[in-house]
């Protein structure tokens, strides 16, 4: 039997800000519906988790509230975007301790048959951060004693977009010194799949010989001319089903009922994206 794995990402939960929590109360019930065997969040759990201690607390609690085995990753609104793109909330000690004081671990690893799946924190990867030390070792140690199981990674922010040799300087993806750190810790264990969220897009293709895959968010995407489309715009959640064979195949779920919220309608969120300018949000 395949072990199924919800992979829900960008859920944007406050208590005070209540925009999206309709939609991840749809997909929750949804979930204890279908009961898959795993949850995996791939981060912003919270609206603004990196400075409202209630965000995260709520986060948390809706998690638990599914009542399903759950394993949450942060996000660059959880705990402060990586030092190399940081605008406003760079990732700090203190966010991070406040993180893993309410949420738990930032990365982990996951043993089910034929794989070994390693959630990682793509916020402080190849930094000198609280931590990274210890998840870089992890790394390399996960590398190393994958004993013929396939290599399945969970992160908040992608990859790449079309190369691990591209260069940009975004925070929509990884730039390239912690993607190179990850690189050289994995060594010749290379993945072969990538999971992530955060563009709040649907996306499937191949880089470095692994399988790329997105998880659109729960809470809301960017329409056009504001965020480029680089994949499928839409809300819902993926079901993956991961075989002790080393084969995988994964699903993009839609749940009825859920609003597919435009983030230039909600300027309390995170201000105004349209004041941002084209392709910028």
């Amino acid at each position: 039997m395949p072990v199924r794995i919800a992979q829900i990402s960008d859920t944007h939960l406050s208590p005070t800000k209540p925009f999206f929590r309709a939609n991840f109360d749809l997909v929750a019930e949804n979930l204890r519906d279908r009961r898959p065997d795993i949850i995996i969040n791939t981060g912003d759990l919270a609206l603004d988790g990196a400075d409202e201690e209630a965000d995260l607390v709520l986060a948390r609690e809706l998690h638990d509230g599914i009542g399903l085995d759950c394993h949450l990753l942060p996000g660059n609104h959880d705990v402060g975007d990586h030092l190399d793109v940081a605008r406003r909330q760079p990732v700090s000690a203190e966010r991070l301790a406040r993180y893993r004081r309410i949420i738990g671990p930032d990365f982990w690893t996951i043993d089910i048959p034929g794989w070994r799946l390693l959630g990682l924190n793509a916020l402080t990867l190849g930094s000198d951060e609280a931590g990274d030390a210890d998840q870089q070792e992890t790394i390399r140690s996960v590398a190393a004693s994958l004993n013929g199981r396939n290599l399945a990674i969970f992160l908040h922010k992608p990859l790449a977009d079309e190369s691990y040799g591209e260069r940009l300087t975004s925070n929509r993806f990884m730039t390239k010194s912690p993607r190179d750190t990850l690189l050289a810790c994995l060594g010749m264990a290379q993945p072969s799949i990538v999971m992530s969220g955060h563009v709040h897009q649907y996306r499937d293709t191949p880089i470095g010989g692994a399988r790329h895959i997105w998880a659109p968010a729960t809470s809301f995407m960017i329409s056009d001319p504001w965020q480029p489309g680089f994949g499928t715009k839409a809300v819902g959640y993926l079901m993956h089903e991961f075989n002790a064979d080393g084969s995988h195949r994964h699903r993009l779920m839609t749940v009825r009922g859920m609003v597919h919220h435009d983030l230039a309608e909600f300027p309390d969120a995170y201000g105004d994206v349209r004041a941002w300018g084209q392709g910028n949000a």
